[in-house]
């Protein structure tokens, strides 16, 4: 080599040494000892029917029952529902009278006993007889097993027909047919012409059958509420699924809570709106009642619009969503944040409301209550599913510690959020408080945390960033119906797009300082910081609505 050349690399290799000593001075890099969670033995078992197969019915309720020390215990795979195959019903029922224990909890879902899942429910009957052996057979279960709580929630019917009633039009009028009897039934003047001539439009048969459904319903929710007025369930919750202001789901919602009234229930039966996050906030309950605690819980709001706001596939308002919710886990609400043990923060976004104005002071608001060190559980909802009326973006530019929540929820419904954030952040305080150690108040902190990341990165990287441009991809190249994927080609192809733009996603966000701040350990003298995060991803159902999420944290100890 000539002596040019050598001046040359040796002048690069010096420059190359001068700016790693530069970087050493200004950023020094700590030795990082990974930590990982010592958990003790379960405090207790529950036995789980999933409402249906999906994360938020089934894997959700069992990483919550990691954060509180609590083992939960679901049917094979075999057994259960596979998107529009139903579960093995008499298998179930066997699995159950199989596995329940002396001192168990139990959380069934009806509608999987009975019909196999939900999608199952929306589409099939039970006949009476079918109803009533289920109903006798959880008689027998509470009489074999009488330490043994049971505790069951149904899903009243939606509004949308069901598929066997196929004809475009037909369809169309039935729903604005059950939106106008609905109206009518809540005493609200209708147009009698326009009711008509939606009636003229909707065959005999099929408004029997649609009819039929929510008569089969009632009579099996009145038969629930019978059990659990004779001391067989200790808990009924009856849900609304993807509810509606009005509608004929409404006038079987209004005779159940009469029904409920009269019976003396009140205290034990519960009408709610949603489905699919009802076992977590059921389990929620079963722990806060188990332990003796009500929560109590402060509802502040980004925009001061957002609480009478009814959100999309909602009944409600927000904020009587989140009282419904509060009241679900057995929690108190508070109208003085000093007197709360957690701080529900709802966003609500919709910008042809201007709430969007209010995203930067919210954000301001919730940084202060992450510093202040006071839990808080973030739902960060968005009327038209867009990141741009979601407080997540503002949060990450501005590096607020999303570390230091104490739950996140964004997904589709006010619902599901609000009542996965709030089961969340219940389980999290109270495991936190039973907690023995330092060890075991650091598992519940990296449990917790795990779970957080994973609501984030589905319910905002995936839900707000990344479905609609694989959506897009797959119909740009013929698949029209991403909600019915084929098994053997395009649901292949969207699992790897998945996989990569989470991938993706996650390498961008493990190096944002809103994932590398310290978080306490609550209750003791020490903090944790995550070092690096992995994801793996997939669709569980062959459809792009839902996925399945598995992120690996890493943790390290740093100082407070």
């Amino acid at each position: 080599m000539s002596t040019p050349k050598r001046g040359v690399l040796l002048a690069a290799l010096l420059l190359a040494g001068a700016l790693s000593l530069w970087h050493l001075v200004l950023h020094p890099q700590t030795a990082l000892t990974a930590v990982t969670a010592e958990h003790a033995a379960p405090t207790a078992r529950v036995l789980l029917v999933p409402l249906d197969s999906r994360p938020p019915c089934r894997d959700h309720v069992i990483a919550l029952g990691r954060i509180a020390g609590i083992d939960v215990i679901t049917p094979p795979g075999a057994l259960m529902d596979y998107y529009s195959a139903a579960g093995d019903t008499k298998g179930l029922q066997q699995w159950l009278r199989e596995t329940v224990a002396p001192g168990d909890t139990v959380i069934l879902s009806i509608d999987q006993l009975l019909y196999g899942g939900l999608l199952a429910a929306r589409e099939h009957t039970a006949p009476e007889s079918a109803q009533d052996a289920l109903i006798e057979g959880l008689r027998a279960l509470h009489d074999a097993v009488p330490t043994a709580r049971l505790y069951a929630f149904s899903i009243l019917p939606r509004l949308t027909p069901q598929d066997s009633i196929d004809g475009y039009e037909e369809r169309r009028a039935l729903i604005a047919y059950s939106r106008l009897i609905g109206r009518q039934a809540a005493g609200l003047a209708v147009d009698a012409a326009e009711l008509q001539r939606l009636r003229a439009k909707i065959t005999d048969e099929s408004l029997a059958t649609y009819e039929r459904h929510f008569t089969e319903n009632a009579a099996l929710n009145e038969k629930l509420i019978r059990l659990t007025q004779d001391g067989t369930l200790a808990r009924l919750v009856l849900g609304q699924d993807d509810g509606e202001p009005y509608g004929i789901p409404n006038i079987e919602k209004a005779r159940l809570a009469e029904t409920i009234r009269a019976s003396g229930t009140e205290a034990r039966v519960t009408l709610t709106h949603g489905a699919d996050e009802i076992a977590q906030t059921l389990f929620a309950a079963c722990v806060n009642e188990r332990l003796g605690r009500a929560p109590r819980v402060y509802a502040a709001y980004a925009d001061p619009t957002a609480a009478g706001r009814v959100m999309p596939y909602m009944a409600i308002t927000v904020d009587a969503t989140a009282e419904e919710k509060i009241t679900l886990i057995g929690g108190r609400r508070v109208k003085d944040p000093e007197d709360a043990d957690l701080v529900l923060y709802l966003n609500a976004g919709d910008a042809e409301k201007g709430s969007l104005d209010h995203r930067a002071a919210a954000c301001t608001d919730l940084a202060r209550l992450l510093a202040s060190g006071t839990p808080t559980a973030l739902v960060d909802l968005s009327k038209q599913f867009d990141a741009r009326e979601t407080l997540l973006p503002l949060l990450l530019a501005r590096d607020v510690p999303l570390t230091r929540l104490t739950a996140y929820a964004g997904w589709n419904t006010t619902s599901n959020a609000v009542g996965t954030a709030l089961a969340e952040a219940s389980l999290t305080l109270a495991a936190q408080q039973a907690a023995k150690d330092d060890a075991m108040r650091e598992a519940t902190a990296m449990e917790n945390e795990t779970f957080l990341q994973g609501r984030i990165l589905e319910d905002y990287f995936y839900l707000k960033e990344d479905i609609d441009p694989i959506n897009h991809a797959l119909k740009k190249a013929g698949y029209t119906n991403t909600a019915d994927l084929d098994l053997t080609r395009n649901h292949r192809w969207a699992n790897a797009m998945l996989a990569e733009r989470l991938a993706a996603q996650a390498a961008v966000y493990k190096e944002t300082r809103s994932l590398r701040a310290p978080f306490p350990v609550p209750g003791t003298d020490k903090a944790l910081a995550i070092y690096d995060l992995t994801v793996q991803a997939g669709y569980p159902w062959p459809r792009t609505f839902e996925i399945s999420l598995a992120p690996t944290l890493f943790f390290t100890r740093v100082t407070p």
